[in-house]
């Protein structure tokens, strides 16, 4: 019988890591601003989140609703977009976006990197920005890139990594600097 204990433990503590690891690789890192934020409302009772990202939950809002109640997001992302030279509001160039945080992290990185953010939002939505179309090669698929895949297709030679996570810190403290 002492034979078979310890084999049964390694098998049963290797199961619990690999399913931790599993759950933190399928899984958002922490601080990303993959779900949508609150707004000062709790939405916790009856529902749940998968940690994917893609499930969709009605109590949540859209990316529009949340700009519409979030002026100062609003005021601040408008600022970054004109500066970029895109001709649309936040809510119009947020709207094919998942989430929130999604749209303001690929702002951030449109931004910084001087990437097309049309062709940025192409690469993650599959749908052009304001009715704008999707350039030739950006948005290919049935499922649109994340953040990352989109900075390496789109500026090749970056660290689409460390560029996805600063746009992600930038995204953050947006949101919380303006109480979303």
């Amino acid at each position: 019988m002492k034979r078979l204990f310890v084999p049964f433990l390694v098998l049963a503590a290797l199961c619990f890591l690999g399913s931790s690891v599993y759950a933190q690789k399928g899984g958002r890192p922490s601080g990303t601003p993959g779900v949508t934020p609150a707004s000062g409302t709790s939405h916790s009772e009856g529902s749940s989140h998968s940690g994917k990202g893609d499930a969709v939950d009605p109590g949540k809002k859209t990316p529009d609703e949340l700009l519409n109640q979030n002026q100062k997001l609003s005021d601040n992302l408008a600022a970054l977009l004109k500066k970029m030279g895109v001709n649309a509001t936040p809510q119009q160039a947020c709207q094919n976006f998942r989430n929130l945080g999604q749209c303001v992290a690929a702002i951030h990185v449109s931004h910084n990197l001087g990437i097309d953010f049309n062709s940025l939002a192409c690469d993650m939505t599959l749908k052009g920005v304001a009715g704008s179309t999707c350039p030739a090669g950006t948005g290919t698929g049935s499922k649109g890139m994340n953040l990352g895949q989109s900075i390496e297709a789109l500026k090749p030679g970056t660290s689409a990594k460390t560029e996805s996570q600063k746009a992600m810190k930038q995204a953050n403290q947006d949101m919380k600097d303006s109480g979303s």
